[in-house]
């Protein structure tokens, strides 16, 4: 029975939980111990469907909503077992996951989320989340997607534009543009003060400083002038958007409307997720990705999948995080489908990603490096507590 749940936003609540029981340690691995072998670690997939079959259930935390669609294939392939889905932010999940190890009660058998810095550092460092690596997929993943977290895509952040209204391309080819008069108040995009992988891409625009810089330079001819407290080029940029009226919103899908809804004469553009090109029709958009934007017009990042170390259900928890990886054809199949579109790559090099699919190096993203951006996250997002 399909019983998708769509998460609210319950960081207070929790945190009023956690209070209320005093605090508490990690029910789980302990802060920075390593996850101690599990015999269920290396069954394969036929000997884990004999054990989650006994269990009859499994509950998962996702922060895409199309886990709805995982859910309905999963108990499709896998009748008898129930999963209990859960459709909370990235940032959210880090707090539930928290507050209920704190509390002695894990609430999920499997988490699946962005937010790599924090993931790494809040949940995976402090026992809340162990690693586990399919038998059947680990060869086709290289390393960096095997540890320390199993990641199966990498998912984006990008500047897009309203193809309708720009038939020729995007309207801009360099960032340091969009903190122009032409585009004040038309800039949109998640505040990152909410959201995890936004602030990743501020933090990453930090991190590129040296490249900001030049692509500054290669528009204006003059380098970046910093503003008394502004300690690089990419925190100026930020400064500048931020000054130019960048519009805040509370979630991706309100970015995609304002962005791509057919129609407009002078559409904004946005960051947004690339993928989420495949609702045009159903959303009559015209969302395109920005390409050639110098230095890079957003990031990718891993979409990473952890077993709780307390999980009720371990057996099935396994069955379905080998699930998520995509079955053994070429396009990972029914299990993969949902994340079989333009804008996600899998990190499985035996699976081919869609013929109409933009290849990662044309889109020209940085790829975070999770360690480097935790790094400096917190500075810029105490520069951001500055600007709003």
């Amino acid at each position: 029975m399909s019983r998708t749940v769509r998460g609210a936003a319950a960081t207070a609540i929790l945190c009023l939980t956690l209070t209320a029981c005093g605090g508490g340690s990690p029910t789980g691995a302990g802060a920075g111990a390593p996850a101690a072998p599990d015999p269920l670690d290396s069954l394969s997939t036929e000997e884990l469907l004999e054990q989650a079959r006994a269990e009859g259930t499994v509950s998962v935390y996702s922060f895409t909503s199309r886990i709805a669609a995982v859910e309905a294939e999963f108990e499709r392939t896998y009748p008898g077992i129930d999963v209990v889905a859960t459709d909370i932010s990235s940032t959210e999940q880090i707090a539930r996951i928290k507050a209920e190890a704190a509390a002695g009660s894990p609430g999920a058998d499997v988490a699946y989320l962005s937010d790599a810095p924090v993931v790494l550092d809040e949940l995976l460092d402090e026992g809340l989340l162990r690693n586990y690596v399919p038998p059947r997929v680990a060869d086709a993943l290289p390393a960096e997607f095997r540890e320390p977290l199993l990641a199966s895509r990498l998912s984006t952040k990008t500047l897009m534009f309203n193809e309708e209204a720009h038939p020729d391309g995007p309207p801009v080819q360099n960032l340091w543009e969009l903190t122009d008069p032409e585009w004040n108040g038309r800039v949109v995009m998640v505040d990152p003060q909410i959201r995890g992988d936004y602030l990743d891409l501020m933090t990453e625009i930090v991190l590129r400083s040296e490249e900001m810089g030049a692509a500054h330079e290669a528009l204006r001819g003059v380098p970046v002038e910093l503003d008394e407290g502004i300690e690089s080029a990419g925190e100026q940029w930020i400064a500048d958007l931020y000054a130019n009226g960048v519009v805040l919103v509370g979630d991706t899908d309100s970015v995609n409307a304002a962005v791509g809804a057919r129609g407009q004469q002078d559409p904004p553009v946005g960051f947004t997720t690339y993928s989420d090109r495949r609702d045009n029709s159903e959303e009559n958009r015209a969302l395109q990705a920005a390409t050639e934007v110098a230095p890079a017009p957003g990031i990718a990042f891993p979409a990473m999948i952890g077993l709780s170390p307390d999980a009720a259900n371990p057996a099935a928890a396994r069955l379905l995080v080998d699930f998520l990886m995509g079955d053994d054809s070429e396009t990972g199949g029914t299990w993969f489908e949902p994340f079989y579109v333009p804008g996600d790559y899998p990190t499985r090099d035996d699976v081919t990603p869609p013929a109409e699919a933009l290849p990662l190096a044309e889109l020209g993203t940085w790829t975070i490096d999770p360690g480097a951006s935790a790094g400096v996250r917190r500075d810029v997002a105490d520069l951001l507590l500055t600007l709003g």
